[in-house]
């Protein structure tokens, strides 16, 4: 495993990942393969492309184009495949289900076959802990349990995952699949709520928390999420899944307060509205499986979102551009007729 390509690569956890693997293997060298929607920028990739021009590439593509998959492929000398293309924000798959299909399940189908004709590819998914839906009492998601999606997000990824599986037990192509917990850390795109509570925070403006807030969540920093994809990659069971995640939880409006708290800013911002259709209670995985490997986060849940927080904070040159345009749009759409409760 030496030349990867990494779909999504321009993204938040994409991004944060080519960082990531470039630091620490100086033999690797990494194709990004992204069609820089929305949240995927170049921006992201700046200071890793300075730092290592001739072992980052990238290419702009669409991972439903089969043929722009193969010939990046082709050209490069792809042996390996992390897929971290996707379209992954819940309230946007609400709202436009059809581009989470496309992206999360055909697309998943197009780099299958694209590893299959290559000679059976080394094959990683990146998956996420919604596919297995709310979590009920104390029990922590295990790799084996049945899969219960409840957004089209999570559907999409739950299938996507599926489609791996069936590759594997079909076609014998050597997969893996990881689930991350709710990630966060730098060059996350604004409309996820820790980002997004943030800047709006840094701004005095209010920070809509869906219901009552008690949504209970594991919140992970990016870097730890790629140390454990980058293990499964190199040690991790063939046909087989992994959770990556703290293990622990705490309430989303646990996290507001110890965000406004790094900002020192008022609890006086929190607005609590109208709840999102569907919404999950409780996500918490059991991470045994991938610890088993020598895995451990580095990160508390406190430290991961004081952190994210500082980023922020140190870097409104990324995100001041993206709260105009299509961001302000989005934001209405979204938060401009929902009901504030209380």
């Amino acid at each position: 495993m030496q030349n990867i390509l990494v779909t999504g690569g321009a993204g938040f956890i994409g991004s944060n990942f080519v960082r990531y693997m470039l630091d620490a293997h100086p033999d690797y060298r990494i194709v990004v393969y992204d069609k820089l929607t929305y949240a995927g920028r170049l921006e992201n990739l700046q200071d890793i492309q300075a730092k290592h021009p001739q072992r980052l590439q990238f290419v702009r593509g669409d991972i439903c184009d089969g043929a722009a998959v193969d010939a990046a492929i082709t050209a490069h000398g792809v042996d390996t495949i992390v897929n971290f293309a996707a379209e992954t924000h819940v309230d946007r798959s609400i709202m436009d289900p059809d581009a989470f299909i496309q992206t999360d399940v055909y697309g998943t189908y197009v780099l299958l076959e694209a590893a299959r004709r290559h000679g059976n590819l080394r094959y990683h998914q990146i998956s996420t802990d919604e596919v297995y839906g709310h979590i009920h009492g104390e029990h922590r998601s295990q790799e084996g349990d049945c899969m219960a999606p409840r957004s089209p997000y999570a559907a999409s990824k739950a299938a996507g995952d599926h489609m791996v599986n069936a590759y594997f037990i079909t076609y014998g192509l050597p997969v893996t699949i990881s689930r991350g917990a709710n990630n966060i850390g730098p060059y996350q795109y604004p409309e996820k709520v820790v980002p997004l509570f943030v800047t709006n925070a840094l701004q005095d403006l209010p920070l809509p928390v869906y219901g009552d807030g008690q949504q209970r969540r594991d919140y992970q920093f990016v870097i730890d999420h790629c140390s454990g994809v980058d293990l499964v990659l190199r040690e991790g069971a063939l046909g087989e899944t992994y959770n990556i995640g703290t293990g622990m939880e705490l309430t989303n409006l646990e996290m507001v307060e110890i965000l406004l708290d790094e900002l020192g800013k008022p609890r006086s911002l929190i607005q609590h509205v109208e709840d999102r259709q569907g919404h999950d209670r409780r996500y918490c995985m059991n991470v045994d499986k991938v610890m088993a490997l020598g895995w451990e986060p580095d990160y508390t849940h406190e430290q991961a979102i004081r952190a994210t927080v500082r980023w922020y904070v140190e870097n409104r040159w990324w995100w001041e551009p993206i709260r105009s345009g299509e961001f302000k749009e989005y934001y209405q759409r979204l938060y401009g007729n929902r009901r504030v409760l209380g």
